[in-house]
């Protein structure tokens, strides 16, 4: 996740504590020596969420604060794939998060990037070694290879793989187990495992880079929407939120469907892409004012800012005192899915690690409760049983 190219690519070593300049810039007072952050907003809201949940159906009616499987269990298994969204749903995740890019043929399919050289095995395909090429995507250059070169046919000769092999060697067992799934192929196993367990299959999906793609003749948003159609998730109360880090792609699907809307955030200094593209000057800082959340809340229903927009970190990557962001969009009457919550060392703040082994788990239930006590409503995780188990520690406390 991330607002331009650049740090879409840079988010993970962003998360792993380097990026300090950002961090920098959302400042604010240190933690005591106890850990504990003191006059935490929207605390009212945090209790309330004990309950359980919001009653009136559609995603008032998810558990709060509700875990979502960042890219399904991506913790234990290669991200975007259906063994990775199953163990996430088998786990009891209450959300399983899905990436869209476009196939050359125009199918949708479930990646994090449309760069796949990092999460498939297509570089040992020597049939296209010629198609790996150097391209501009959001004002970045990237070499690799890339979706949109692909038809799908030729995407299902690739295998998945670990994105982040060194901090999860134990996720390499499962490379080349699983194909590239198109969004058709998950919707058809949500709705199995619906029927089979009686239960709707919650999904959370974000349109990638949708400027880029339109400009290529490869829009996501009418095909999206055309699925959702098809698979009877159109509606308000459909088990489906949308997001995107373009506010306008959010705008663009609030006119073909009545699912639920969140729009992306990174960090304050970030400018959307769809917005610089529009010459639109404003930032993420911008957004985040009580101004910018309406405009916000005109045409989406949420907020997914990144976890330091709500306690922001100091120069050495200790959280320090929480933001009003929760508080503010709560005001707009915007819910909030901040992100990404995840059990290494190397992803959490620096007060919340253990030991030196940046792979081995840090004290990641200290870290959830405080950020579930800001009053937040949900939060993406890569481990969802992790998440799940804070999640019970937090509403019988």
């Amino acid at each position: 996740m991330g607002g331009t190219q650049e740090s879409r690519q840079s988010q993970d070593s962003y998360e792993q504590g380097r990026g300090t300049g950002r961090r920098a810039l959302l400042g604010a007072a240190v933690l005591g020596a106890g850990g504990a952050v003191l006059g935490l907003p929207g605390a009212a809201r945090a209790e309330e969420a004990k309950s359980g949940g919001e009653s009136g159906g559609g995603y008032r009616s998810l558990p709060v604060p509700t875990v979502i499987a960042h890219r399904g269990a991506s913790g234990y298994r290669p991200e975007h794939t259906l063994g990775s969204y199953q163990l996430a749903l088998d786990m009891g995740a209450h959300v399983i998060e899905q990436d869209l890019v476009p196939t050359k043929d125009g199918h949708l399919v479930c990646r994090h990037e449309n760069d796949i050289t990092g999460t498939t095995d297509v570089a040992s395909h020597p049939e296209f070694a010629g198609r790996k090429t150097t391209k501009v995507v959001d004002g970045t250059s990237i070499t690799g290879w890339f979706t949109e070169d692909f038809t799908l046919a030729e995407l299902k000769t690739l295998r998945a793989k670990e994105r982040v092999p060194g901090t999860r060697q134990e996720n390499t067992l499962y490379d080349g187990r699983w194909e590239i799934p198109t969004f058709e192929e998950v919707l058809r196993w949500a709705d199995r495992e619906g029927r089979k367990r009686g239960k709707q299959v919650w999904l959370h999906v974000e349109t990638k880079h949708p400027t880029y793609f339109r400009k290529l003749g490869l829009g996501l948003e009418e095909p999206l929407a055309k699925l959702l159609r098809k698979y009877g998730r159109h509606k308000k109360n459909s088990p489906v939120f949308l997001q995107s880090f373009e506010p306008t792609s959010m705008q663009r699907m609030s006119r073909l469907v009545g699912t639920p809307r969140v729009v992306l955030l990174w960090t304050p200094d970030d400018r959307p892409y769809d917005l610089v593209e529009a010459g639109d000057p404003r930032t993420v800082a911008d957004l985040i004012t009580p101004e910018g959340l309406a405009w916000i809340a005109s045409y989406a229903q949420g907020i997914g800012p990144l976890l330091d927009l709500i306690i922001p970190k100091d120069a050495n990557g200790n959280l320090t005192e929480p933001t009003t962001l929760v508080a503010d969009a709560h005001a707009k009457g915007l819910i909030l899915h901040p992100y990404t919550m995840r059990n290494e060392n190397t992803f959490l703040p620096a007060n919340f690690r253990k030991g030196t082994d940046p792979a081995a788990y840090g004290d990641v239930f200290g870290a959830f409760k405080v950020y579930f006590e800001t009053g937040i409503d949900g939060i993406f995780t890569d481990n969802p049983d992790t998440g799940l188990l804070a999640h019970a520690d937090f509403v019988n406390d």
